[in-house]
């Protein structure tokens, strides 16, 4: 009984915009930032390095790095959270595999992913 409420809420909640994000990719996540009573929009810009729990599902997250000051910075947003106000698509990148882990090893240029030429 309980789990076709969660079922039929999380249905409400989701959205169909996010789909054509891959890892590689390189994105601008713009996320509503809340601070006392104003409310702003802060853009988090970097590569998809993972998706996690599946496509057909309400719980998907994507992970996002982005170099910041010399540092490697990782975010993971809930992709179909209302705090997302939009995900822009900066470019495709060109990879081979669904995780992109072995990024987190490297720094500077080799850190980079070739963007695919046509997308």
């Amino acid at each position: 009984m309980t789990t076709n409420i969660i079922q039929k809420l999380e249905n409400q909640q989701r959205r169909i915009d996010h789909y054509y994000v891959k890892p590689g990719d390189k994105i601008e996540v713009h996320t509503r930032i809340i601070e006392g009573e104003k409310v702003r929009i802060q853009i988090f810009k970097g590569d998809v390095i993972a998706i996690k729990n599946g496509r057909d599902n309400n719980r998907t997250t994507i992970t996002v790095r982005k170099f910041s000051g010399g540092y490697g910075v990782e975010k993971i947003f809930p992709l179909h959270s209302p705090m997302i106000e939009k995900i822009e698509l900066v470019n495709r990148g060109l990879v081979r595999r669904s995780k992109l882990y072995y990024q987190r090893l490297r720094k500077g240029n080799a850190a980079r992913i070739k963007p695919k030429n046509i997308w």
